[in-house]
Formats: C-alpha cells, structure tokens, sequence
C-alpha cells in the first residue's frame, strides 16, 4: 500500500514538473513577443496569462480559484474509491487530474495567473489557449466520462429492496 502511495506520488510530482517545466520555457521564450505560428491556420504558441478559470470565466478571481481547487483535490482524495475506476485506466485518470489540478494551483499561488500557450484555431476561429496541466484534466475527464459508459452496476444498489 506503502509503495503504490509513494509511486503514484511521483508519478504526480514527474506530471506536475513537465507542466511547469513547459511553463517556464514559454515564460521564457514566448512571453512579450507575437505567437509562434508552428500549423499555418491550425496552431500557434502563444504567451498568455490566464486570471480566471476555463475560457476565461471568474477573471481576477485567483484566491476562491485556488481555494476551489483545494477543496477538490480534498474531496477527490477522500472519495477517491468512488470516482476513479479501478484497474490502470482509472489510475492514469487520477493521476492526471491530480497533476493537472495541482499545475495550475502552482500557477496561481505563485504566479497570481496560469500560463498558457497552446493556441488552436481555424482561420480567426480560436479555441481558449490552454497548457500541459488543462490537458492533463481533460484527459483524466474524457476518460472517467469514457468509463462511465461501460461501468457495471452492482446488484440491488439501483433497484427496490
């Protein structure tokens, strides 16, 4: 039990340094200049700094942001068994939102915004810029949402007694 807590531990801390290793290359290399057009109409790297939530809701709300994710990382611990499936799929998925949640907590507590600089769009048609961390949770998302199609319900749980 010992080894699985200290091993899923560091897996969570690797997760995490790659978001704010990403993080700071784009601090260093994006920040104050034009995107970095890499897909012609498709993709750029861009510098931004992101004071409120996804696409940009709850601006300048940094601290309830930050609170939030406290109490959610909390809640996800203490009912963990009940949210994430078991087997490897369930643990890659709350590994990531832990990392995730955790990147972009870093962020606000120490940089007072998140950083990103992922920036897809079609033409002047932009979907919200985002980073390593926001990707980490949207994968752990799309995988709790895919395991909940195939989840077996125990017996009597659901039905009258």
């Amino acid at each position: 039990m010992l080894k699985r807590a200290v091993l899923c531990f560091a897996a969570v801390m690797n997760l995490l340094l790659l978001d704010q290793v990403v993080k700071e290359s784009a601090i260093r290399s994006l920040k104050d200049v034009p995107p970095v057009e890499v897909l012609p109409n498709v993709f750029n790297l861009a510098y931004v700094e992101n004071r409120g939530a996804a696409w940009g809701m709850f601006q300048g709300r940094v601290l309830p942001l930050a609170v939030f994710a406290l109490v959610a990382l909390g809640v996800l611990l203490w009912k963990r068994r009940s949210v994430f499936p078991r087997g490897g799929w369930g643990v890659l998925a709350e590994l990531l939102l832990y990392a995730g949640i955790l990147g972009n907590l870093v962020d606000r507590v120490v940089r007072g915004c998140v950083i990103d600089m992922f920036d897809f769009h079609w033409g002047p048609h932009h979907f919200p810029c985002f980073n390593v961390a926001d990707s980490y949770i949207t994968v752990a998302a799309g995988l709790l949402i895919l395991f909940s199609f195939f989840e077996k319900k125990e017996s009597g749980r659901h039905g009258t007694a």
